[in-house]
């Protein structure tokens, strides 16, 4: 059993979860996986389908377990199966059996859920720059981690203040 503690950063898009991840992998000294969804959009372009969403979950699976070996205590993980489940599902309205699956064997030890007060902004990865589909999946990540037993919180403000509301949030949670 791995005794490196996980720490996820969930939520919409442009609520600033790379940011974020970054920040925490610096003040931590700890790894960081990015989100493999940008580097296979990158790569395969951004017009994707509801198989490509199962390429992408086993990707960011693949790129945690990689990351995970070389964590010593810590690390900062940018999206997990939670966000391909709620892809899938606001997408194509449907979600693979196999990611479903990794949600009940995956353990991690807190999430941070990025608050939507950060303003969109374009890149040619977004989708959903009105403040509607932007509200409703805030509120669908909120309710999943709700209805999970891994501690979580909301990270909210802007710049170093986030980034401090997000270290609070670990502090409180894990043991140092």
């Amino acid at each position: 059993m791995s005794t490196v503690q996980k720490i996820v950063i969930i939520g919409p898009e442009s609520t600033g979860k790379s940011t974020l991840c970054a920040a925490l992998a610096k003040h931590y000294n700890a790894p960081w996986c990015p989100e493999y969804a940008r580097q296979y959009l990158s790569e395969n372009g951004t017009n994707y389908n509801y198989e490509d969403l199962l390429t992408i979950a086993k990707g960011q699976l693949d790129a945690e377990a990689n990351h995970e070996q070389t964590a010593k205590n810590l690390l900062i993980i940018d999206t997990d199966m939670y966000v391909m489940k709620v892809w899938c599902e606001y997408v194509f309205n449907n979600c693979h059996p196999y990611i479903l699956e990794k949600i009940n064997e995956k353990k991690y030890d807190l999430y941070l859920l990025c608050d939507i007060d950060l303003p969109w902004t374009a890149d040619e990865m977004r989708e959903y720059p009105n403040e509607k589909p932007r509200i409703e999946l805030y509120t669908i990540y909120k309710e999943i981690l709700i209805n999970q037993k891994t501690p979580w919180g909301i990270v909210s403000g802007t710049g170093e203040a986030r980034t401090n509301n997000a270290i609070a949030l670990i502090e409180k949670h894990l043991k140092k």
